[in-house]
């Protein structure tokens, strides 16, 4: 037996290859695997040519442009051809990692009617990693091949004649004329705001007709129609009629049945409801909270502005390259690359411009770009020593954050201690914030190094994915006795720290190991070997030296 989210991929598909300007594309949510990849082959069904780009196409790329290096070498404009030009088949993979500015642009393309479609590759593993909105919403389908056996996985389509036919035949299929409402009316029971919704579901039952060789459409062409391209955008489940109230026994004699029932006759069927809403994910209100908190929080301080670097940077010395429609040119650097040639070039053209420059002398800007650096504390707090350490820590942090002001630094705080550990304070810059959570800190128990080890690893991998540099600062003595599962004994509690360590150092990380130790052993040397980190012995440092020795170790 068929899946059912196969049977609509495919059917989805098909109309796709029937008519790919009117529906402009869908959407593929699922990781890579064999289902997907059969889908993927299926597409040369589709009667474009399939180009395959990448989210970081540039403007030259994909609308064309000047090509200046082979304008200045002729002696005139010359343009490049972009792919925009020519219709055809976009495929996208990692779309739910588009750029704003990519997506803005691909959105333009699809509503300026050239007749291309984009096909969408969202590999996102949660609700909130998505494709953008403004493009998912300008296309008919969204396919959720998540759950799809691969033996179930079977590209079962037309013939391509059959589809030919159905392309042929399409401009001809006409809507009945209440159909544009009932598709509108479905749409707003769903809390589908958008117009662009019913349109792309009148263009899918118009295929459904044409590919059963019908020149009208039905109401199966219309559930299948709405099944198709509704579910996925829905933002409310529609609540059921109320009952018809019970008519007294004086009705007139003139009022027919037809009469009193002619409210419900404005409303589409209820069987087509239901079958929209048997399609909707049964956590519906919670991935449209999830994704309304993503789309807030990617906003950023402007419009369209990527903050994986946070600043502009400061120049480097320009280096040799092709404009692509992003990089700027250096035009000093330009000329001077081209000045001492242009005896050598007049001569062997003496009727050319006065000033022959070549693409070799282009030369492009470039600027260092740093990102913010966060810096993870991750404190040993157990044992009865605890308390010094943790009012070392606690004034160290609060040393850092004054100076993050200047120097762009975030900090954070990890604590553990007993079974497990615990981020006591989050990413920040913020020395109120700070204070308040660092109000009181736990201390005593056992010493679960390699908990707190992998959760500096989380938090690691959190900050890269916000465009931060992380760096940890380690503080403990090193003798683990807790496991990462939480149970007791020193030779598994030892593995697993140096396992976690050994993780840690494949990221690369500025780290240093501040061993808090009364007499500093082989422990803490060991820890900072297998991190890769410095090594730095304080086991009576107060506050202000060991924010000094961290900040030399971390940047030196």
């Amino acid at each position: 037996m068929t899946s059912p989210d196969w049977s609509r991929a495919l059917t989805a598909l098909t109309l796709l290859a029937i008519d790919p300007a009117g529906l402009k594309g869908l959407t593929i949510r699922a990781r890579p695997g064999p289902a997907r990849q059969t889908l993927e082959d299926a597409l040369k069904i589709l009667p474009l040519p399939l180009r395959r780009i990448h989210p970081g196409l540039s403007d030259t790329q994909l609308f064309g442009g000047l090509n200046v290096a082979a304008s200045l070498a002729e002696g005139h404009m010359i343009r490049d051809p972009g792919l925009a030009d020519t219709p055809s088949a976009l495929l996208l993979p990692m779309a739910e990692r588009t750029p704003p500015d990519l997506a803005a642009r691909l959105a333009q393309l699809l509503d300026t009617r050239t007749g291309h479609a984009l096909l969408l590759l969202d590999e996102g593993a949660e609700p909130e990693e998505a494709a953008p909105a403004c493009l998912t919403e300008r296309l008919a389908f969204h396919l959720d091949l998540s759950h799809v056996p691969h033996a179930e996985a079977r590209p079962l389509l037309p013939a391509p004649a059959d589809i030919d036919a159905a392309r042929a035949r399409l401009p001809n299929v006409t809507l009945r004329p209440d159909d544009a409402q009932t598709l509108v009316t479905l749409a707003a029971r769903f809390g589908i705001a958008s117009l662009r919704a019913p349109l792309l579901a009148q263009r899918a039952a118009l295929a459904l007709a044409a590919l059963d060789a019908r020149a009208e459409t039905t109401d199966d062409d219309l559930r299948h129609a709405a099944e198709l391209v509704y579910p996925a955008r829905a933002t409310m489940i529609p609540e059921q009629p109320d009952a018809p109230e019970p008519q007294p026994d004086d009705t007139p004699d003139n009022q027919t049945d037809s009469d009193t029932t002619s409210d419900l006759t404005d409303l589409p069927d209820d069987l087509i409801v239901e079958a929209i809403a048997a399609l909707l994910p049964p956590d519906l209100l919670t991935q449209l909270e999830k994704r309304a908190r993503a789309s807030r929080a990617a906003q950023g301080s402007g419009a369209g502005t990527k903050r994986m670097g946070n600043r502009r940077g400061r120049p480097l010395p320009s280096r040799p390259g092709r404009p692509d429609g992003r990089a700027r040119i250096d035009i000093i650097a330009t000329l001077r690359a081209a000045a001492p040639w242009q005896p050598l070039r007049r001569e062997a053209r003496p009727d050319g411009p006065r000033l022959i420059i070549h693409p070799a002398d282009i030369r492009l800007r470039r600027y260092e770009d740093r990102s913010d650096r966060l810096v993870i504390f991750t404190v040993d707090a157990s044992g009865s020593a605890a308390m010094a350490r943790m009012a070392e820590a606690k004034g160290a942090v609060e040393l850092m954050l004054a100076q993050a002001y200047a120097k762009r630094d975030q900090v954070a705080l990890i604590a553990f201690r007993g079974e497990g550990a615990e981020i006591l304070l989050s990413p920040t810059r913020s020395l109120v914030q700070a204070k308040r959570q660092l109000a009181g800190l736990p201390g005593g128990g056992g010493t679960p190094l390699a908990s707190g080890l992998r959760a500096a690893l989380d938090l690691t991998d959190l900050a890269r994915t916000r465009g931060l540099s992380p760096a940890l600062a380690l503080l403990t003595d090193g003798r683990a006795n807790i496991a990462l599962d939480g149970t007791p004994g020193r030779a598994t509690a030892a593995s697993d720290a140096e396992a976690m360590a050994h993780r840690l150092s494949l990221l690369s990380l500025s780290s240093v190991v501040i061993d808090t130790a009364a007499r500093p052993g082989r422990d803490g040397t060991a820890l900072a070997g297998w991190l890769n980190a410095q090594y730095l012995a304080l086991p009576r440092a107060d506050a202000r030296h060991l924010a000094a020795a961290t900040d030399a170790a971390l940047t030196g």
